[in-house]
This record gives structure tokens, C-alpha cells and sequence, in this order.
């Protein structure tokens, strides 16, 4: 499935950078952002979305891409190790997708998608849907809807 995955993003990144038409319509990159500090692997973040479109957009994705691609898991990881639930309920997550073609200069190819997350919160039976953007910084916020989980 990884297989399948990648062919399919190298074949929309080599079609999409080929034509030269694609634009990036992302909102909130800000090459200046300063990757979060990490402890107990987590993330420690600070502050709270003020917006719905955070994270909840593809416009405006929760930009995580402080290095190279090749350490995205991990700094996905130290997000949602971030958040838990309004209420401190703990939450799950899974990718379901990869959507949204964009030019990069922070990928070998050339190009970049968005990774689709769900996200699951115990005891609750709506499931979220998370745009993340492995290539790109930008400010990491506690999106709409969550908490920030405290640090042990």
C-alpha cells in the first residue's frame, strides 16, 4: 500500500511540477516559525488556534515541516502527543489520505501534498479530519476543538 502511495504521489508531484501551473494556495506558511520545544515526546505548545480554519482547512494546514521530510513521523507523533480532547479525553488518530498538490522547494520532487488525518476522541463518537503539511513551517497551534495535554 506504502508502494502504491508513494507511485502515485511521485506521478502527481513529476505531472503537477511539469505543467508549471500549480500554485500553492496555503495560507499560513511562516518560514520563520520556530520548530516547538519537545519533552516526553511531545510537543509543548503554548497557544490556541483563534481561528476554525486551523488544521480544519486545507488553506491552512497544521504546518510541520521543521527538517527533512524523512523525520515527518516523528514530529506527527510529538503533535498529537500534544492534544487530547475538550474535556481531557484522549484521542487517537490515523492517516486516511494525502490530498492537495502544492510547488516545494523542500522536496526532492519538487512538490508536496497534504496528509489527512482522523482523529478520534475517546468516548465521542464524531471523527475530525486534521490537514497536515510535512514540508512546510509554519506557527503549531492547538487547533480548534482540542486541549493542550499537560505535560508528565
Amino acid at each position: 500500500m506504502k508502494k502504491i502511495n508513494l507511485l502515485l504521489f511521485l506521478l502527481s508531484a513529476a505531472f503537477f511540477t511539469s505543467c508549471g501551473s500549480i500554485k500553492s494556495t496555503l495560507k499560513n506558511v511562516d518560514n520563520t516559525a520556530i520548530k516547538p520545544s519537545i519533552r516526553n515526546n511531545q510537543f509543548i505548545l503554548t497557544e490556541f488556534a483563534t481561528d476554525d480554519f486551523y488544521g480544519y482547512d486545507k488553506d491552512y494546514p497544521i504546518n510541520l515541516g521543521f527538517e527533512n521530510e524523512k523525520y515527518s513521523p516523528k514530529n506527527i507523533l510529538f503533535f498529537f502527543n500534544a492534544l487530547e480532547g475538550p474535556n481531557g479525553e484522549k484521542i487517537s488518530y490515523e492517516k486516511i489520505d494525502s490530498c492537495c498538490p502544492f510547488p516545494t522547494k523542500k522536496s526532492i520532487m519538487g512538490a508536496g501534498t497534504l496528509e489527512i488525518y482522523q482523529i478520534t476522541i475517546d468516548g465521542l463518537n464524531k471523527k475530525i479530519i486534521l490537514y497536515i503539511n510535512i514540508y512546510e513551517k509554519g506557527k503549531v497551534l492547538c487547533p480548534k476543538g482540542f486541549r493542550i495535554k499537560k505535560i508528565l
